[in-house]
């Protein structure tokens, strides 16, 4: 089974990530992985950190002259900025005897549910993994699942889509156009220089004044072959399962699969995504021509394009800082700044697309099984010749030939 685990503190010494159960033989460009780690640190409304650490990964294990080997794969991720927390992070030793325990919690923060529930006397054991450097780690599985979900002729992008109160106005671009055009945008917004230079200078007013912005993007994948997930089990649904994985990034407060909330509003003849017949059209000739369901129907892939909508709050970090009480003299305080961004949504956006490719990457091996890439191909063929000649000899007992 395909699996993967982050290990590491904010300020620590580095992000460790574990991935378990990619089939052997998979060729891993390092180049590609880095470059996934610097996308994730670029994005206008980044905070101070993101002009101190350039992110390079370090392979211990898994990977032997280029190709994985079936064994579990270990990728280490330093914090340059280790040196200048030693003192406080190392985790040999004792506490500096100048050491002074974290006792205000900030609003918005895992700090207060964290002392609570690991009873500690210090938020900085809270900080350190509550913090969204964890994300570096989601972005170094999310590249190997990238890359595999290549192999099987699957691509990922996103796109941000409103940041504040602006949102991108109406476009002639496609859904699928937008998910890829993005890139090149300091906001990862796709074709709007206008509402860029809007959203630019709102943050940076925000920045002025000591607050912050969150905001709503996009993850899709382009390629993605119907019959994924089920709906035999409640847990093991796709649609559950991507809420989940999305749900679970740090800042994220909602997860809408396809346009859930609009159609709620419609009546079921304009929410739902008629069927079409196309012998020529692969990889299944049964097909739509709208994703207003994003892609996913009783938790099952139904082919082509899979999108999700993603909200993001505001970061809580603020420089002006928020009313709390001290945990100590339960006195009311002003909460304490720790350094962070503006407004991360451009960068969030390649954290989900990590995780949307984890996701649809399990479902893909889960499908098609294999231990080696030569093998996950041969069946991935073989299911591909199964989709185009779906429905062609039926019989009364839905037999496919």
């Amino acid at each position: 089974m395909f699996t993967w685990h982050t290990a590491g503190e904010s300020h620590g010494k580095g992000v460790l990530t574990l991935i378990c159960g990619l089939p052997a033989g998979l060729e891993i460009e390092v180049d590609f992985i880095n470059r996934e780690l610097s996308r994730r640190q670029r994005g206008f409304g980044s905070g101070e950190r993101m002009e101190l650490e350039r992110d390079q990964i370090e392979i211990l294990s898994g990977i032997r002259w280029g190709k994985t080997i079936g064994s579990p794969i270990a990728i280490l991720v330093k914090n340059r900025d280790y040196s200048n927390w030693e003192r406080i992070m190392n985790p040999e030793g004792s506490p500096p005897p100048d050491y002074a325990p974290i006792t205000v919690p900030r609003p918005g923060h895992a700090d207060l549910a964290g002392m609570v529930k690991y009873r500690l006397q210090d938020i900085r054991p809270v900080i350190e993994r509550a913090s969204a450097r964890e994300t570096v780690g989601r972005c170094v599985a999310g590249a190997l699942a990238k890359i595999l979900l290549k192999e099987l002729e699957v691509k990922v992008g996103g796109f941000v889509e409103s940041i504040g109160p602006i949102s991108l106005e109406e476009t002639s671009l496609s859904l699928e156009e937008r998910l890829f055009s993005a890139e090149n945008s300091p906001l990862r917004i796709p074709s709007d220089r206008k509402k860029e230079q809007e959203i630019i200078s709102m943050v940076e007013r925000v920045r002025e004044g000591g607050d912050t912005l969150g905001g709503t993007f996009v993850v899709g994948a382009q390629g993605v072959v119907p019959g994924l997930g089920t709906y035999v089990e409640a847990e093991k649904r796709l649609d559950a399962r991507l809420a989940s994985a999305l749900m679970s990034i740090p800042a994220i407060k909602g997860v809408e699969i396809g346009e859930a909330f609009r159609s709620a509003t419609l009546p079921g003849s304009k929410a739902h995504d008629r069927i079409f017949f196309d012998p020529g059209k692969k990889p299944l000739p049964f097909f739509r021509k709208t994703f207003f369901a994003g892609g996913l129907e009783g938790g099952v892939t139904v082919g082509g394009l899979l999108w999700v909508r993603c909200a993001m709050k505001p970061i809580p970090s603020l420089r002006r800082g928020l009313p709390t009480v001290d945990i100590l003299t339960k006195e009311p305080v002003t909460a304490r700044y720790e350094r962070s961004d503006v407004c991360a949504v451009p960068r969030a956006v390649v954290v989900g697309e990590a995780m949307l490719a984890l996701v649809l990457a399990q479902a893909y091996l889960e499908k098609l099984g294999g231990d080696s890439i030569s093998e996950v191909k041969e069946r991935f063929a073989g299911y591909l010749n199964y989709l185009e000649k779906f429905g062609e000899k039926m019989d009364g007992e839905n037999k496919i030939d």
